[in-house]
């Protein structure tokens, strides 16, 4: 029995130690298999919290079955939910020890609780590593989730995932960033959700004239601004945040 659960709310899996990651080092995960694992799911409302916690201010929940053959829940009669991509909210890895203990509730440098629904198989994250061995965790597991998480929950559920991961000494990185095989995507977390923007533009800008140096910084923001699709991940952890989703179609020149 776990006698020492911690000061967050979630039931990861972890740590996993990945052999020779040192602080200052970047841990690329790839996730290759995301799975539906048990057939129902639940949504859970908590009293004065989400997005309009001055509207809402009672317990409510409700648990529905999921098909996970057809990937699909009805969470409500006549609604019918898809859930073609079930993904993990929290990935993250140990903090720096002069961090202390932290809750794995709000996202941060240790990536965390992105709470990111385009973070799913097939994706690669990239972490900042902070710890010896980086100290990797998984767990918070969604069927389905709109961007916001208004309400603080998405379908949680159960699944199974398999993963690889990469020790990458020739990457340097302050904030997480990830990679679809249509998009990368760069992050912004802040407990502020303009500051949270900001950030996201200013990763986007420090990505593409690191990558494409022919570039300069007027022409990314530029980039930024006709290209660059901005989400806002979730808003209800604490530190919010935003995710851009620069597409690599458009980069013809290498």
């Amino acid at each position: 029995d776990v006698k020492d659960r911690g000061p967050g709310p979630h039931i990861l899996n972890g740590p996993i130690e990945i052999k020779g990651a040192m602080p200052g080092d970047v841990l690329e995960v790839r996730i290759l298999d995301v799975d539906l694992s048990l057939p129902y799911g639940m949504n859970l409302q908590r009293p004065y919290t989400g997005a309009l916690p001055e509207e809402f201010g009672a317990v409510w929940q409700r648990i529905f079955p999921i098909n996970v053959q057809a990937k699909t829940a009805e969470v409500a009669p006549g609604v019918v939910v898809p859930l073609p991509r079930p993904f993990f909210g929290t990935m993250g890895v140990a903090p720096a020890i002069s961090m202390g203990r932290i809750s794995s509730g709000p996202p941060g440098v240790h990536t965390g609780n992105l709470d990111n629904k385009d973070i799913g198989a097939g994706t690669t994250l990239y972490l900042p590593v902070h710890a010896p061995g980086a100290l990797f965790s998984v767990g918070d597991a969604h069927a389905a989730q709109g961007h916001g998480e208004v309400d603080l929950a998405a379908i949680e559920t159960g699944l199974r995932g398999r993963f690889q991961f990469i020790v990458r000494k020739d990457m340097k990185l302050t904030w997480p960033r990830a990679e679809t095989p249509t998009h990368w995507i760069v992050m912004g977390l802040n407990a502020n959700l303009e500051e949270a923007m900001k950030m996201a533009v200013r990763e986007t800008i420090s990505f593409i004239t690191s990558r494409f140096n022919h570039l300069s910084r007027e022409e990314a923001y530029m980039i930024a601004s006709v290209a660059v699709d901005y989400h806002v991940t979730q808003v209800v952890d604490g530190t919010k945040g935003i995710h851009g989703m620069i597409p690599k179609a458009i980069f013809t020149k290498p």
